[in-house]
């Protein structure tokens, strides 16, 4: 056996993709001028025919190029489609009591896709944390009016709410350090658990009195806990969209936080639905990621989305420099599954 076999023979069985950079493996077996073509045509979000004819010369014995020519056939699905305007204001709370299962990530992301297709989107971040504000690019230290004054002080929401830099469309109300002491502030308030429900209330009729666009899509981003500020969360939306870790311990959360929804439906707002299951950090190489993916379908069937979020590279280094993938690294499988996944929810 020659050497050139062994290397070849070493490739792992699946090779991540985080970006079209990732193609520059010298030892795989396809010719490297090939790939540095079909690298150059996928750097950009949209993919052309070009490319298409290109990846369909390549051996698909290949794992690369079996991913390569797999994610541009899922590009050319989404290029030139237009989601629709939903007919009234979707208001989503994304929630999952367990942490680290991609909330804040799912919101900004799903945030940023709808809004780069010209829909107009809020983000409420609630987190005391602050991350989906950082991921945004919006100011959120100690001295800035953050959803923490609309809650407690009444502040108006359209004096809180700042446009992200980097995406048209998109506007966030940020969460500074100063909500990690709402939870007990908000226990001796009136209306404690309707508080956020009024503000965005008041806030769509001061857009409309302005003459601005409606809202198409509001995402609320609770923290990893069942505290007043995700009671509020669950009482000002119409929908519930759950982001759920292939693993073991996100099956155990569910269930405890399906019977909080429950509570919720029957004594705050009964209008509550869980409408959008999200599959987050798969990772196709493990038998259990796909166990756990496949009985969440079976147990949610309607509310499973088909989009499923892989763990990516590219997604976890976005909001080290205040971005979504989206705008980090469009051509990247993250960037992609986001832009599934918004799509699917847009066109439900």
């Amino acid at each position: 056996m020659t050497s050139s076999e062994t290397s070849t023979q070493r490739i792992p069985p699946f090779v991540s993709l985080g970006s079209a950079r990732a193609v520059a493996a010298p030892s795989v077996a396809t010719a490297p001028s090939q790939l540095s073509s079909v690298a150059a045509k996928t750097s950009g979000v949209k993919v052309s025919r070009e490319t298409s004819n290109v990846l369909d010369t390549i051996d698909d014995s290949s794992p690369i190029a079996r991913e390569l020519a797999h994610e541009n056939r899922r590009r050319e699905k989404l290029l030139g489609r237009t989601l629709p305007k939903p007919e009234k204001t979707r208001i989503f709370t994304v929630s999952n009591q367990k942490g680290g299962v991609g909330k804040t990530t799912t919101t900004v992301n799903i945030a940023a896709a709808l809004a780069a297709a010209g829909l107009n989107v809020l983000v409420i971040d609630i987190d005391p944390q602050g991350n989906a504000s950082t991921a945004l690019g919006i100011e959120h230290h100690a001295d800035v009016d953050s959803i923490y004054d609309v809650l407690i002080n009444d502040v108006p929401l359209e004096d809180v709410v700042a446009p992200c830099p980097d995406i048209n469309n998109l506007i966030c109300a940020p969460a500074t350090i100063h909500l990690a002491g709402a939870e007990i502030e908000l226990v001796s308030l009136v209306a404690r658990e309707q508080r956020l429900r009024r503000a965005i209330d008041v806030y769509a009729k001061a857009r409309e009195k302005k003459g601005e666009s409606r809202l198409d899509y509001i995402f609320i981003d609770c923290p990893p806990s069942l505290g007043l500020l995700t009671v509020n969360a669950f009482c000002a939306a119409g929908e519930v969209l759950i982001p759920i870790q292939c693993e073991y311990y996100a099956l155990e959360g569910l269930s405890q936080l399906l019977k909080n929804i429950e509570m919720i439906q029957k004594h705050l707002n009964a209008d509550l639905v869980v409408s959008t299951i999200l599959l987050t950090m798969y990772d196709g190489r493990t038998n259990l990621a796909a166990q756990v993916a496949a009985e969440v379908r079976q147990h949610f069937p309607d509310q499973v989305l088909s989009a499923v979020v892989p763990r990516s590279v590219r997604i976890s280094e976005a909001p080290s420099y205040q971005q979504t993938v989206m705008t980090y690294d469009p051509s990247s499988s993250g960037a992609l599954s986001y832009l599934e996944a918004a799509a699917e929810i847009a066109e439900r």
